[in-house]
Order: structure tokens, then sequence, then C-alpha cells
């Protein structure tokens, strides 16, 4: 009886282990295309790309049904926005935007700057948050864990060094003040960096992932909830 016994648990396991192979295989190519995107293989194809493969999960509701704009892959030229706009020096407001995209964003694609800015005036236009560009960028520096913004509170100098870069990210945050295109980000409040997996990136939706930044749409809070 014993012999007999092991002699079924082990077909059963060969017919686990050949399900588990057919499910790996399915999977496989669905996830090497994703990794190829967040890596930049597939840039020229497209820099945004969705949360999951379809067919991995139950697919969501269509993004307008739940409130979010569609992030646009072919709309605005962002090389001729950009060059179309002088150097300039701003105000406070421009100042901390352009400081937010220098220590934030510095080494990203065009794109991915302007994907950052997007977030920091959605936050301004958001009830949840601050209602100034400082405000937002600034908003809990100064307590333990609780700045929005890493390095408002990382301990290293805030010294700008690389003047070109700052020229070039001004511009940007001019565009962006004076009503700049948002159609990157599908309206997000948070982003991270694919180095990291914050515990909060698991609650709220995904809406884009531009070079090594992976973007998110928080729902407004309301009295209710």
């Amino acid at each position: 009886m014993a012999a007999s016994t092991e002699g079924a648990g082990a077909s059963e396991g060969g017919l686990v282990a050949a399900q588990k192979a057919d499910l790996i295989a399915a999977v496989a190519p669905a996830a090497e295309t994703r990794l190829s995107l967040l890596l930049g293989d597939q840039r020229d194809g497209g820099e945004i790309v969705p949360a999951v493969a379809a067919g991995e999960l139950e697919p969501l509701p269509a993004a307008e049904e739940r409130g979010l704009k569609v992030a646009s892959t072919t709309g605005q030229d962002y090389d001729t926005l950009l060059a179309a706009t002088p150097a300039t020096k701003g105000d406070a407001q421009w100042e901390c935007l352009t400081e937010a995209l220098y220590f934030e964003a510095r080494g990203e694609s065009l794109k991915g700057q302007f994907a950052v800015a997007e977030v920091i005036l959605n936050r301004v236009d958001s009830p949840d948050y601050p209602d100034s560009i400082c405000g937002v960028v600034n908003q809990g520096t100064g307590r333990k864990y609780a700045c929005q913004f890493s390095y408002t509170c990382d301990g290293l100098s805030d010294k700008v060094h690389d003047r070109r870069s700052w020229s070039k990210l001004g511009r940007i945050a001019e565009v962006m003040i004076e009503d700049g295109p948002r159609e990157l980000t599908a309206g997000a409040t948070h982003y991270h960096t694919t180095a990291v997996n914050p515990s909060w990136a698991g609650r709220i939706p995904r809406t884009a992932a531009i070079g090594a930044h992976l973007f998110y749409r928080e729902a407004t809070r309301t009295a209710a909830n």
C-alpha cells in the first residue's frame, strides 16, 4: 500500500510540475517585454508601459471610468517645445520647480524630466497637497521620514554644480508653469525609481513608466474616506 501511495504521489508531482512549466512558458514572453521596456530596449516603440502585461490580471475598468486622463505617447514634441523656450530666471515658485527637477530628474530623458514636473504640478492642483510648488516640494521637510522629495532631507549639499542642466531644467519649469502639456503620466501624484519598492506602490494604481521612474495616481481623498 505504501509503494502504491508513493507512486501516485510521484505521478501527481509530475503533473503539477508540467502545469507550472506551461504557466512559466506562457508568462515569460510578456515579462521579458516589460523588462525590456523598463530597461530602455524598446523606448522608440513607447516609453510608457502598463503596470502588467495584458491577460496576467483581471483588467481594470477603462481609465476614463476611473477618472483618469489617458496618457499619450504620440502627442507633444518635447524637443521642439523646449527649443522654442528661451533661457529664463523666474520667481520663487520657478526656482523650487527647477531645483526639484535638478535633484530628482537631472539624469532622466527629456520626457522623464517633464513627467516629474507633471507630478509636482498635479499635487499643486490636488486638494490633498499644498497649493504652491514650493509647498509641495518642501512638504514634510525637517520632520523625520516625512519629506515628500528625498533630496530635501537626505543631508547632502543642495549646491548646483551643473549650470547647463540647471538652465535646461529651468526652461522646462517655465514651460510647465505656463500651463505646459500634462500628457505623460495620466495625472500621476507619486513616483519612485525602479531601484526601490516603497510599501505604498502596491496600493496605488500605476499609470506610467518612463526611464528610471514608475508613476502612480492616488485617488483624491474626500470626507467620506
